[in-house]
C-alpha cells in the first residue's frame, strides 16, 4: 500500500493498475484470460511482468517481452499486459501477480494478484461393495477418486434410488439404520437387514462434472442356525464314532507290533563229537569222525 499526498496545484503522476476479475475459473483443457489493466501512467512504454506463486515457489510467466518455460507454447500478452493461457491444466491453480514497471512516474511501480483456480472433473470413483452380508451385521461400502478439483463429494444410490443424508426424509428407506458421509463417500449400515439387499452404486460430484461407477450388488442373508447347529453335531457323532473305533482296534490288537507266525527255521544242533565238512564232490555235508557212544 501507498499514501500518497496531493498538494493544491500539483498533478500526483503514479501508474495504477486494476483487474475485471482477479478471481477467475475455468476447467480444465480451456482458455483463460487473466485481467491485468494499466488504470493511469504515464510512460509510454511500461515494463510488464508476469510470475507464477504456487507452493511457496515463484517462476517467471512473462519475461524481458517474452514467455517463459512452457507458456512459451501456450500463453500470449493480450491489450499489452492482460495474460491469456491456453489449455489449461491443473498444475496452472495458482496465483498470478501482474507487475507493471513505469519509471516516468512518481509512482513507478504497481502489482496485481490474480487467483486463477483450474476445476478438474472427477474420474470414475473406485466403489467397494460387500457381496453377501448376514442379516444384523455391520456392512460398510467405500467410494472415492482423487482427480477431481475441487474435491468430490459422493452420493450413493441403490436400485437407481438416490440414498438421503438422512434415511428418515424418505419411507423406504426409514427401515435401514445407515450413516452416508458424503465428503468420504463412505455408507455404512450399522445392522442390515433384508430390506437393505439390491445394486448399490456411487457418483462424485464437483464443479466441473461428475463420475459414476458400476452397479454392485449386495445380498443380504438369513443365518440358518438350525442348519449351523446340526452341522455342528453330525461333526460331532462322527468324532465319536472315529474314536470309538480306534478304542475298538486296540482292544482287539490290530495296532499291535505285527510278529512273525509259524516258527522260524533253526539250524538243527550239531551233535558233540560230531564235524561236518564240504567236499568239492559232496553237495551236503559228511560226517569226519565217528560218534562216540
Amino acid at each position: 500500500y501507498y499514501l500518497l499526498f496531493v498538494f493544491p496545484g500539483c498533478r500526483l503522476l503514479a501508474v495504477e493498475l486494476t483487474s475485471s476479475n482477479t478471481k477467475p475459473v475455468v476447467q480444465e483443457f480451456q482458455s483463460v484470460e487473466l485481467s491485468c489493466i494499466i488504470k493511469s501512467t504515464v510512460t509510454p512504454d511500461p515494463r510488464i511482468e508476469w510470475k507464477k506463486i504456487r507452493d511457496g515457489e515463484t517462476s517467471y510467466v512473462f519475461f524481458d517481452n517474452k514467455m517463459q518455460g512452457d507458456f512459451a507454447a501456450r500463453a500470449e500478452i493480450l491489450s499489452r499486459t492482460s495474460l491469456v493461457i491456453k489449455n489449461t491444466t491443473r498444475m496452472d491453480t495458482a496465483t498470478y501477480r501482474c507487475e507493471v514497471a513505469a519509471p516516468s512516474d512518481t509512482k513507478t511501480i504497481d502489482e496485481i494478484n490474480i487467483q486463477l483456480t483450474v476445476q478438474v472433473k472427477p474420474v470414475t470413483p473406485r466403489c467397494i461393495v460387500p457381496k453377501a452380508i448376514p442379516v444384523g451385521k455391520t456392512a460398510s461400502l467405500h467410494c472415492h477418486e482423487n482427480e477431481g478439483y475441487p474435491k468430490s463429494t459422493y452420493s450413493w444410490y441403490r436400485n437407481s434410488e438416490p440414498l438421503s443424508p438422512d434415511m428418515r426424509s424418505n419411507a423406504k428407506f426409514q427401515n435401514s439404520s445407515y450413516t452416508l458421509n458424503p465428503t468420504t463417500g463412505t455408507l455404512v449400515f450399522h445392522a442390515v437387514h433384508k430390506g437393505d439387499t439390491g445394486r448399490y452404486s456411487c457418483i462424485a460430484t464437483n464443479d466441473a462434472g461428475f463420475a459414476k461407477c458400476e452397479e454392485q450388488e449386495m445380498e443380504v442373508y438369513d443365518l440358518n442356525i438350525g442348519g449351523i447347529v446340526g452341522g455342528v453335531l453330525v461333526v460331532l457323532a462322527v468324532l465319536v464314532l472315529i474314536t470309538f473305533g480306534i478304542c475298538c482296534a486296540y482292544r482287539r490288537g490290530y495296532f499291535a507290533n505285527s510278529k512273525e507266525t509259524g516258527e522260524s527255521y533253526k539250524t538243527p544242533a550239531k551233535p558233540d563229537g560230531v564235524n561236518y565238512i564240504r567236499t568239492d564232490d559232496e553237495g551236503d555235508f559228511r560226517h569226519k569222525s565217528s560218534f562216540v557212544i
